[in-house]
């Protein structure tokens, strides 16, 4: 469960984040949309406990992400946008690092790698080098490693930039399952048929602020729109966001 209440961050003259509040709920995939420069990095990167916020509160089961930065870590599995992998080790290394770190021992390290190799379809590359994966094996990876410690709130910036069909239909039957098994799932995209097929609810931020939030029925709606394409587009007021 993460509760959000007046949440502002600037840098310098840029207010990037305008007092915003909402919560997302565990067993629900939140969706994070907006144009860019909207704020949602910005906000992700708050939640997360990389970025201080100026104003506002965080709780993320109970905790503040500013005061118990490595507990939160401990409860957070988060897939950033750039992914970040280190291209010297091997898929099984980049995971079993990150298990290490969360203060695992190598056993059950082993044993997480093995699950989610399966799960994510990963046998016939878990041992290879990372450098020169394509796209959707880099996702995986990173997916895996998020997961590694078993996360309740999990946090995927694009998570399908540069997958192929197949890929993708078997992250959203990922992101899914964690759903069914309660978890907290934040999702960051552009892509409007990935919303569409996911998300419980969806929270629009547009010049730092909320624009709207609410589950897809709602915002179709409000908007009175046919579908959440159109209706992000008219809740935003422009159409710069589908350009991007």
């Amino acid at each position: 469960m993460i509760e959000v209440s007046h949440l502002s961050k600037s840098f310098g003259d840029v207010k990037a984040v305008r007092d915003i509040s909402f919560q997302m709920r565990d067993g629900e995939i939140t969706g994070l949309l907006g144009p860019n420069g909207a704020g949602k990095t910005t906000t992700l990167r708050m939640l997360y406990s990389l970025l201080p916020p100026d104003q506002g509160t965080i709780r993320i089961d109970g905790m503040d992400p500013v005061t118990d930065a490595l507990e939160i870590k401990r409860t957070l599995g988060v897939v950033p946008d750039s992914r970040g992998l280190y291209k010297r080790l091997t898929a099984r290394e980049n995971i079993a690092y990150y298990g290490e770190l969360h203060g695992m021992g190598k056993a059950r390290i082993q044993e997480r790698i093995e699950s989610l190799a399966t799960t994510l379809n990963m046998q016939d590359f878990i041992d290879r080098r990372t450098d020169g994966f394509s796209q959707g094996q880099q996702v995986k990876v990173a997916i895996a490693r998020a997961m590694v410690h078993g996360p309740q709130t999990v946090m995927l910036d694009e998570p399908s930039n540069g997958l192929d069909v197949m890929t993708t239909r078997a992250l959203r039957r990922f992101i899914l399952d964690l759903k069914g098994a309660g978890h907290s799932v934040v999702l960051s995209t552009h892509i409007m048929q990935e919303v569409a097929a996911l998300c419980d609810r969806i929270i629009i931020i547009a010049k730092g602020r909320i624009a709207a939030d609410g589950t897809q029925a709602e915002l179709l709606e409000r908007s009175g729109e046919q579908n959440i394409e159109e209706a992000f587009v008219k809740l935003i007021g422009s159409d710069e966001g589908l350009l991007a």
